[in-house]
């Protein structure tokens, strides 16, 4: 494309907005590593910084790429995704719970985070080719068959919040191409019949989890982070302590993992509920510009992308905040652009590139 053509119709809301995430993460991820002991931790904030730019320049190389290009390489995109999540298998870098979802190419990365874009175009572009008939249940079908093997590939190692943002890119996916409400709910009841059968095949700590979210007093240890994630956001108030503030259950150490699934409470202590609101506002703009974004795509491949992109931020966001405010089980996925990780972060800023794409060749109105 033409440079003006290029910067004319790129989204400078949607880009400042995200930035705008980028920075106050990194600032959050400072204040929740401060003083550190550990090498991992005090290096989080210049390894976000890394990524962060890094995802910028993936961002700018995806926007000037046609995204119809990329639907055409969908198959060998599919093969890609397939591949290495086999390798984490193989070659695969345990972290946290036995859990072995990195693989180390100098630096670490996740492949189901990257597999959670190009699940996207690859169902995506099926669907775009079907979606006149997506009322047939083969189509539907094959959709399932399409997400199975790299969703099961995600669950072995074992992964289940990953897992489960596949299954909402495909609700998503399946909902846009035009789902008939009938065939939704046929979906759902199979989805609750078979939750007790996938609940037998989770990991101790997953089912602990849940557990513990149901029977909050049956394990006192599990809910100590819960009950530490509570007490920050309440302590916080309207305006919050102060960025760093040197009491709370932050810089003490009383709350865990506070730079990654419990960041937001973080966030809450240091700046109330204003902090909390602004950034729940400023994920609500990319979320609606991502969405205007598919209102005017050209094709419905277009549609589907953004589509996608927009359902891993709001589920990611729901889910991140939700399990801070006892709302949802623990499992372990990152407030969009806020929370510390880098692959998340590379993965989120390649839906971002993938949307402008779309919005850089959208109708002209």
């Amino acid at each position: 494309m033409r440079s003006t053509s290029f910067w004319r119709q790129f989204d400078f809301i949607l880009f400042f907005a995200v930035a705008t995430l980028i920075v106050f993460g990194l600032l959050m991820i400072r204040s929740a590593t401060f003083d550190a002991v550990d090498d991992e931790l005090r290096s989080r904030v210049s390894d976000q910084v890394l990524y962060g730019v890094i995802g910028v320049g993936l961002m700018f190389f995806l926007a000037a790429i046609d995204y119809r290009m990329l639907g055409g390489l969908s198959l060998w995109l599919y093969i890609i995704m397939v591949v290495l999540l086999i390798m984490v298998q193989a070659l695969g870098v345990e972290g946290d719970a036995g859990a072995q979802r990195w693989i180390n190419f100098g630096i670490r990365i996740q492949p189901s985070e990257i597999g959670k874009i190009l699940i996207i175009i690859t169902l995506g572009t099926y669907l775009a080719k079907r979606h006149q008939n997506i009322g047939d249940l083969r189509v539907v079908g094959g959709s399932l068959l399409h997400l199975s093997l790299p969703a099961g590939l995600v669950f072995i190692q074992p992964n289940l919040g990953t897992t489960i943002v596949f299954g909402v890119i495909w609700f998503a996916l399946i909902w846009a191409a035009g789902l008939k409400i009938k065939h939704i709910a046929a979906f759902g009841l199979i989805l609750l019949i078979g939750a007790p059968i996938l609940y037998t095949q989770m990991e101790d700590y997953q089912r602990s989890r849940i557990d513990t979210f149901l029977d909050p007093e049956r394990d006192a240890q599990a809910f100590y982070n819960i009950r530490q994630a509570m007490i920050s956001i309440g302590s916080g108030g309207v305006m919050g302590k102060g960025y760093a503030a040197p009491s709370g259950q932050n810089r003490l150490r009383f709350l865990r993992v506070r730079h990654t699934d419990f960041i937001f409470s973080v966030i809450s202590e240091e700046f109330g509920m204003v902090g909390g609101l602004t950034v729940m506002g400023l994920i609500g703009v990319v979320i609606l510009r991502i969405l205007r974004g598919a209102r005017l795509a050209i094709d419905p491949l277009g549609a589907m992308i953004c589509y996608g992109v927009a359902a891993i931020i709001f589920f990611q966001t729901f889910v991140s905040i939700g399990m801070n405010l006892q709302m949802l089980p623990v499992t372990g996925l990152t407030l969009p652009f806020v929370s510390s990780g880098g692959t998340s972060l590379l993965s989120l800023m390649m839906g971002i590139g993938l949307a402008q794409s779309v919005i850089i060749r959208r109708k002209r109105v």
